[in-house]
């Protein structure tokens, strides 16, 4: 059996390759083109923990892990020659599909931007689809992980995948709306609609995985040595409102929180994501869906102001006085808005695992604190006098 991994040198894809790896005798095939290490450098960021080339991470997996069943293509699945000629070289079981370039704000930048964002994450989705249809791999487990931002925030419950309509012709169950609120949340809008088209023509199984917003900064196997780390990303266009508030504390800075901060938004600790992710991939054949199946990777809706406060309080921990003000806010939001999100199908895959958000933080802190000189040396990529005319919109 062989299992192939997108976008495995990134945030989630790298420990997520590493558990597979661990916990499986499978070829497990890992596929990159390095985007997500470029687009950070071009807006002029890093990441706050050293990321070790692709050929160290892999030497260490096997010197710390005993990990001999890695191996690593390069290369971009926008390009269809590139797709199957890997299909057909590897012929997976399962694809794990975690590659996009994966930032709201950096699609928002411009036209450029957008167009870029749209054509590179939809055409890879679009290629690996067709590549298992016409490459005879129809019995492939298709996993991608899509966002919870393609939702929106709208004002009512959200369903884990689908509503159903009734009327006096009848009733059908239809895909849960999407109302996606930047160019890149639109292309996993695109990728879901388009996931559902290649189940329903080629009976291709799917597993949609709609990613919340994740945090975290290691896992059991990356942090077991430094060349395993996986990124963390604190700026504006890629770090996510934890991790840009953790470094604010790390560099001495209040955290900013833009107007009344009760606005719930979903989150996953990176532990819960990657744990998700493994426990689909390597299930059973004969218990792993055969239809199209969506799963709402999301363990809590939590508040900005919630967010900020554990991060506060857990900060004291490692002696830091951190103070939490309140600015006001640039966006155009609702300040209150309380998101309900249903997901007990992902609840019931991960087994009832589930990493409390303060934890999560003390890990994020545990980490950080290493690396403090890279935090305040790019200050200008999370303060809030850079970012008050910005808008952004995350998930």
């Amino acid at each position: 059996m062989t299992v192939l991994i997108t976008g495995a040198d990134g945030y989630i894809g790298w420990p997520t390759s590493l558990r597979i790896a661990s916990q499986t005798d499978d070829r497990v095939v890992l596929v990159d083109n390095f985007g997500r290490r470029e687009w950070v450098s071009e807006v002029g960021s890093v990441s706050a923990t050293p990321i070790a080339d692709i050929e160290s991470r892999l030497e260490a997996a096997e010197e710390v892990h005993g990990l001999t069943n890695l191996s690593f293509v390069e290369g971009n699945l926008t390009d269809r020659s590139f797709v199957d000629e890997l299909l057909q070289v590897h012929e997976p079981e399962t694809i794990v599909h975690a590659a996009a370039q994966p930032s709201a704000p950096y699609s928002q930048i411009n036209g450029e931007r957008a167009n870029y964002t749209q054509h590179n994450n939809m055409q890879a989705t679009r290629n690996l689809a067709w590549g298992v249809h016409e490459n005879d791999l129809s019995d492939t487990h298709l996993i991608e992980t899509t966002t919870t931002g393609v939702y929106g925030a709208p004002e009512f419950p959200i369903p884990e995948g689908g509503t159903t309509m009734e009327n006096q012709g009848g009733r059908d169950d239809l895909p849960f709306p999407a109302m996606a609120g930047s160019w890149y949340h639109l292309t996993k809008s695109h990728d879901a609609a388009n996931l559902r088209l290649a189940h329903k023509q080629f009976d291709i199984p799917v597993s949609d995985v709609r990613t919340a917003i994740t945090y975290g900064a290691a896992t059991e196997e990356t942090a077991a040595d430094e060349r395993l780390a996986t990124r963390f990303d604190f700026d504006y266009y890629f770090g996510v409102v934890a991790h840009r508030f953790a470094a604010q504390a790390i560099a001495g800075y209040p955290i900013t929180v833009y107007g009344k901060g009760e606005q719930r938004k979903p989150f996953v600790s990176l532990e819960d994501a990657v744990e998700g992710l493994v426990e689909l991939a390597l299930a059973d054949p004969d218990d792993r869906p055969d239809d199209l199946t969506v799963y709402n990777q999301v363990t809590r809706a939590i508040s900005i102001v919630e967010i900020a406060e554990t991060i506060a309080d857990v900060g004291g921990e490692f002696d830091l006085d951190v103070a939490v003000e309140h600015f006001e806010n640039p966006r155009d939001e609702d300040e209150t808005h309380k998101m309900e999100i249903d997901n007990d199908r992902y609840a019931d895959v991960i087994g009832g695992k589930d990493q409390d958000f303060e934890s999560g933080i003390r890990d994020v802190f545990e980490s950080l604190t290493r690396y403090d000189g890279t935090i305040s040396a790019h200050e200008d990529r999370f303060l809030p006098g850079v970012l008050e005319d910005r808008i952004e919109d995350e998930g």
